[in-house]
């Protein structure tokens, strides 16, 4: 019964809707359709001007009351140039919105038709095609020029000094590979990943992974003012490598490795005085859907001097001492290359 009274009211709703509108339109016959027409308009008109001045107004308590939630300085140099690239693509689009939007306001109320004027319709312009075709295409592609110089900074050869560090993703951490005492990152066979014992598969064979260093708890360790190169990939699914203090962000592909370096120049300590904040962190994102554990996927950076570094550096176990029967210690890669020498050595002598 509720149902069927509900249905009723609906219907009448629409009939006196319906009845008013007929009612407005016989009261525009006996007035005259044109003068109604002409007043509308001016309606119209002063109601769009309205409306584009409150538009700017609200732009502009948008930008005034979110203002806080803007990021602080970027640190690092590329993230300085994708800074200025931003502002660059900033000022230019929006003062080509701004002035498209105020001429568009302007005509709709200045042009308005009324009892002395009617629109002129025209229907085509080579000049005026040409003009706004050129000029946004010529914008355009000034702003695709430096946004690939950028990208190129970033994905070019790190330099040879660079500090190498891998970054692999998995569901739902981030693993983070450092380098030992030699300074180099041993081979990986994914058939060797074991979630107990190895979870980035290091061949063992491989001397240069007896020292190297895991974290899963996604703690990115970087010196300040020294080039950083990161090799990204994925155990599983995509994944994206978002650093967004630094400006920089790649996919961590499965089965394929992506690269960037940059060099990061605030530590951790002096952006916490920058902005105020004692509990700030550098953070690392997974920028790219990878699954229902996805907003769990978050990781830090650290940026410290040389010498905090080097001390982080050393109170770490590798991975392999941590993995070996009675955490056995990890013989260096270059005392390793060694005796392998030397017993291939006194092995030719003793045949000869």
């Amino acid at each position: 019964m509720s149902g069927l009274i509900t249905i009723l009211l609906i219907v009448l709703v629409f009939i006196i809707i319906y009845q008013i509108g007929k009612a407005s339109e016989y009261a525009s016959v006996m007035r005259g359709e044109e003068k109604v027409k002409f007043k509308t308009n001016r309606v119209i008109a002063w109601l769009l001007v309205i409306m584009f001045l409150l538009g700017l107004y609200g732009i502009w308590a948008c930008n005034n009351y979110f203002k806080n939630l803007m990021l602080p300085v970027a640190a690092c140099d590329t993230g300085v140039n994708y800074d200025s690239m931003f502002f660059v693509t900033l000022v230019t689009t929006g003062i080509v919105f701004f002035a498209t939007q105020a001429v568009l306001f302007w005509f709709a109320f200045r042009y308005q038709s009324t009892e002395t004027r009617t629109s002129y319709y025209f229907a085509h312009s080579n000049k005026l095609e040409l003009l706004w075709t050129t000029i946004p295409a010529i914008a355009m592609a000034i702003l695709v020029a430096i946004g690939l110089k950028n990208w190129a900074a970033v994905t070019s050869v790190a330099p040879a000094d660079a500090t190498v560090v891998e970054v692999v993703g998995k569901q739902f951490n981030w693993l983070i590979r450092y380098p030992g005492k030699d300074n180099e990152l041993g081979k990986r066979d994914f058939r060797k990943i074991n979630d107990a014992t190895n979870v980035l598969g290091l061949d063992w064979s491989d001397p240069h992974n007896m020292d190297d260093v895991i974290s899963q708890s996604g703690e990115l360790h970087v010196v300040v003012n020294k080039p950083v190169k990161l090799l990204i990939g994925s155990r599983d699914v995509i994944h994206d490598v978002g650093l967004v203090h630094f400006r920089m962000k790649i996919d961590a592909v499965p089965g394929i490795t992506t690269t960037m370096w940059f060099k990061p120049t605030i530590t951790t300590d002096s952006m916490k005085r920058i902005t105020g904040n004692p509990n700030f962190v550098y953070e690392i994102s997974c920028d790219q859907m990878c699954g229902k554990g996805h907003y769990s996927m978050r990781g830090t950076v650290i940026v410290e001097t040389q010498a905090e570094y080097d001390k982080w550096l050393s109170d770490q176990k590798s991975y392999y001492a941590l993995n070996m029967p009675g955490g056995a210690p990890a013989p260096a890669a270059n005392d390793s290359l060694k005796s392998g020498a030397k017993a291939d050595s006194v092995k030719a002598v003793s045949m000869k």
